[in-house]
């Protein structure tokens, strides 16, 4: 048996508690009922204390009780060690994907079955069962965004070094978070790009100053995603491409052909806001940027320059505080997004900024130089990155704050003089909009290159010379606590009973 969070032992210590409770019995003395005390001789006042173990079986009980929930609280599993002499070797697929797996490669399946290779599920517990029930079963489940990397990382653990895996998964690059694993598992990996491979959608949708609606449709691919705008006119109705619907006082817009859920239609007017107090410079870079937001996207904006925090009013979509002093909290309750200037010292640097959100799909060719750089321990996710990984934007979550560590002024980075400052503006208004759309969308693979666990340093690896079974005991330990709670209570109402009788 092996605990997985064994610190939680030291809780048996608890058990001195009943104990104590149990010794620590003061004996209370008798009455003695007499006619008359005139005979009796007056004598020292005697008190005695006695420690007494009673009632020993409720004791024994309540001890039990605190060594089950310690051992509970520590995660017991049984390792169980497999005889690798009796297995060829495992084979592993998702659940998910096991129907499209076995068509695409049903010769190579059926061959490592025939040899003795045991069929495991590339899934969390990595469960077997057999390839001929598992192709029957009708309550797998639907796709999902599994982490294979990590699913690796957790196999490596689990598998001995020497017993050949092989692992056949879609390549989509939605399934490879993180940082590539390192392994020394004997792994034959074969991928495929599942046949649903192309996915448009609607990304967006808003209507226009001049009441035209306008459409962000989504295009996914192997090779990449990228975005067409459409001007459909609504008073028509009648276009080949889309459908218009209303819902509750409400307007949505689909697809006829494709995926054919709707989105709701933005009708509200981006409110945007900039505060500065000695930062004009900044300011103005900043503002001709959102401007251009506007005229591109061809959405309702209204971006506005303020110097007084009490000007600026309540239900701003973007409050952009470019200032040294320390953002009010009164004032933050104003928008529902807020990116202030980091407070901090300042350092020089030759080095570029990245943009590293999630819907910079089609990267970057021209990186912005950083000249300036506020030195501070980074708040959040960071979103823009230098040259040495060491953030310049930062999203700090749930409650819309972003913190940038360099300033819009040409002396701190070339970023506002950069021609795709706008788009770089763009994606960070309208990151988290779009990318709830991009996330199930997603189409793009990864290279069998790319995807390869690294395997370079297989001699300083620690594997397991066998490959283990964990079996979890919890459920075992709840039906023992239960059963010593309500054993424990029965025992207790019973002699309260008889001490009040």
């Amino acid at each position: 048996m092996q605990f997985l969070n064994p610190i939680w032992l030291f809780a048996i210590a608890a058990v001195s508690i009943p104990v104590i409770i149990h010794l620590w019995n003061i004996k209370s003395g008798k009455t003695l009922k007499v006619g008359s005390i005139s005979l009796i001789s007056a004598a020292a006042k005697k008190s005695s204390r006695s420690l007494l173990v009673t009632d020993k079986l409720l004791l024994a009980i309540r001890c039990l009780l605190l060594i089950v929930l310690a051992l509970l609280l520590s995660m017991p599993v049984w390792r169980k060690q497999t005889d690798i002499s009796k297995v060829k070797g495992w084979l592993l697929i998702p659940r998910e994907n096991l129907t499209e797996s076995y068509r695409r490669f049903k010769p190579q399946i059926d061959s490592l079955i025939h040899i003795g290779y045991k069929f495991h599920y590339f899934n969390d517990g990595f469960a077997e069962t057999e390839i001929g029930k598992a192709l029957t079963d009708t309550s797998r489940q639907p796709q999902t965004d599994a982490d294979y990397w990590g699913l690796i990382n957790k196999l490596n653990r689990q598998m001995s070094a020497g017993l050949p895996v092989h692992l056949i998964t879609p390549n989509g690059i939605s399934h490879f978070q993180g940082d590539r694993p390192s392994t020394a598992l004997n792994l034959k990996w074969k991928t495929y790009t599942p046949d649903d491979s192309t996915s448009t959608w609607i990304a967006d949708a808003w209507f226009t100053a001049d009441n035209s609606l306008q459409v962000l449709q989504g295009n996914s691919k192997p090779g990449g995603t990228g975005f067409t705008k459409r001007i459909i006119n609504p008073a028509l109705n009648n276009d080949a491409d889309f459908k218009l619907s209303t819902r509750d006082g409400n307007a949505y817009i689909g697809l006829k052909k494709g995926d054919t859920s709707t989105i709701l239609i933005d009708t509200a007017t981006l409110k945007l806001s900039i505060y500065t107090d000695k930062y004009t410079v900044d300011a103005g870079y900043l503002k001709a940027a959102l401007q251009s937001v506007g005229s591109f996207s061809r959405r309702k904006v209204i971006v506005k320059q303020y110097t007084h925090t009490g000007e600026i009013p309540f239900g701003q979509n973007w409050l952009f505080w470019l200032s040294d002093q320390k953002l009010p909290s009164a004032v933050a309750k104003k928008a529902a997004n807020v990116l202030s200037y980091a407070p901090g010292p300042i350092i020089k640097t030759n080095s570029c900024i990245n943009d590293k959100g999630p819907f910079n799909i089609s990267g970057q060719t021209d990186k912005p130089a950083l000249h300036q750089l506020i030195t501070n321990n980074t708040i959040g996710e960071p979103l823009w990155t230098d040259g040495f990984g060491r953030s310049i934007l930062s999203r700090e979550m749930p409650n819309g704050s972003y913190h940038l560590y360099t300033h819009f002024n040409p002396a701190w980075a070339d970023l506002v003089w950069n021609n795709d400052f706008p788009q770089w503006i763009f994606r960070l208004i309208f990151n988290e909009r779009l990318q709830v759309t991009i996330g199930k969308h997603e189409r793009r693979t990864i290279s069998n290159e790319q995807l390869l666990p690294d395997s370079s340093d297989k001699k300083n690896m620690v594997v397991n010379t066998q490959p283990d079974t964990l079996t979890d005991l919890s459920h075992y330990l709840w039906l023992v606590l239960v059963g010593l709670f309500l054993l424990e209570r029965f025992i207790a109402n019973k002699n309260l009973k008889q001490t009040n009788g």
